[in-house]
């Protein structure tokens, strides 16, 4: 497995999600020319400690709510890197945002 598709299946990304937060485009992925790149290995890098402390489900889970899924896809690396810490830190917590019942209701 290429370290592309292992990120992508690490984060539950789509192709066109791991191409945006590459820079890059799917055609150097599939040759495997994307696996060169060093932010590659650091995402990996981060998201494996954080796997390793909350798990996979967890942590592709977290990868796709917000902030930190529009960090990834932004390339705002530092954000999201600090994101992980937090997760690691304090690990998986959900909470209810009480208006989404009211905003769900057909008027």
């Amino acid at each position: 497995m290429s370290d592309a598709y292992a990120l992508l299946q690490r984060l539950g990304l789509t192709e066109d999600e791991l191409c945006r937060v590459l820079g890059t485009d799917p055609l150097s992925v599939l040759s495997g020319q994307v696996d060169a790149d060093p932010r590659l290995k650091i995402l990996l890098d981060l998201t494996g400690e954080a796997e390793a402390k909350v798990g996979p489900d967890a942590l592709r889970l977290w990868a796709q709510r917000n902030p930190q899924h529009q960090l990834l896809l932004d390339g705002d690396f530092a954000g999201f890197e600090d994101a992980l810490a937090t997760l690691a830190q304090r690990g998986l917590t959900i909470t209810r945002d009480p208006g989404a019942a009211r905003r769900a209701r057909p008027q």
